[in-house]
Parts: C-alpha cells; sequence; structure tokens
C-alpha cells in the first residue's frame, strides 16, 4: 500500500534522535525528544487549497525540519509515517 498526498500535505517519515548523548549516556525511549527532522517521501500536487494557490516548495527526499507537534501520524504495516502540510515545514536541511 503506497500514501499519495492531496493538495499541499507531504509524507514524512521520521530520523530517529541519537540514542546517546554526546557524552556517551545511553538514553532511554521515554527521556527521548520527539524527531523533528523528517525525509519527504511523497509530495502532494499543490494547486488551490483553501481558494489559494499553493506551489510545493519542496520534493522527495528532501530532509527537513518540522514543527514539534505537526502532522498526522499514520501507521501502514510495521512502518509510521506523519502526513502534515506544508506550511508546518519550517526548513530544508541541507
Amino acid at each position: 500500500m503506497k500514501l499519495k498526498p492531496l493538495g499541499d500535505r507531504v509524507v514524512l517519515k521520521f530520523i530517529e534522535a541519537e540514542e546517546t548523548t554526546k557524552g556517551g549516556i545511553i538514553l532511554a525511549s521515554t527521556a527521548k525528544e520527539k524527531p523533528q527532522i523528517a525525509e519527504i517521501l511523497e509530495v502532494g500536487p499543490g494547486g488551490l487549497v483553501d481558494g489559494k494557490e499553493v506551489k510545493m516548495e519542496v520534493k522527495v527526499g528532501d530532509k527537513v525540519i518540522l514543527n514539534k507537534y505537526a502532522g498526522t501520524e499514520v501507521k501502514l504495516g510495521q512502518e509510521e509515517y506523519v502526513i502534515a502540510k506544508q506550511s508546518d515545514i519550517l526548513a530544508i536541511v541541507e
């Protein structure tokens, strides 16, 4: 099964955060923050959204920083994804 986003939405997969600190301390899963860097897997077509023309500025493969609580989490099989609006993306990581 494949997710195809509509409008100005993108499908993202979070990149897991480091499990150890710089000092070498291993963090328990409850102590880890939700990752904010994700890779874009699919991009919607953009177009007319809420009466405004939206041009998609991101592409598949981009690594981006997302608002901390943005998007909707979706689980397909064993994989977890996030579907978010392009406006929830803060920056592209180069």
